[in-house]
C-alpha cells in the first residue's frame, strides 16, 4: 500500500502533521486511528465468519 511513499516523503507528512494538530493531539489522533482500525479489523473479521 505504501510502497511508492518513501522515508523523505512520511519525514514531511509528520512535519505537517505536527504543523496542523500541535504535539498534543497527535497521540489522541494516533490512538484513535488505532481504536478505528482495530474494530473495522473486528468487524471484517465477525462477517466472515457467519
Amino acid at each position: 500500500m505504501l510502497k511508492g511513499i518513501g522515508t523523505t516523503e512520511l519525514i514531511i507528512i509528520a512535519v505537517v502533521l505536527l504543523i496542523l494538530f500541535g504535539g498534543k493531539k497527535l497521540p489522541e489522533l494516533a490512538k484513535g486511528m488505532g481504536e478505528a482500525i482495530k474494530e473495522f479489523k473486528k468487524a471484517i473479521s465477525g462477517k466472515q465468519e457467519n
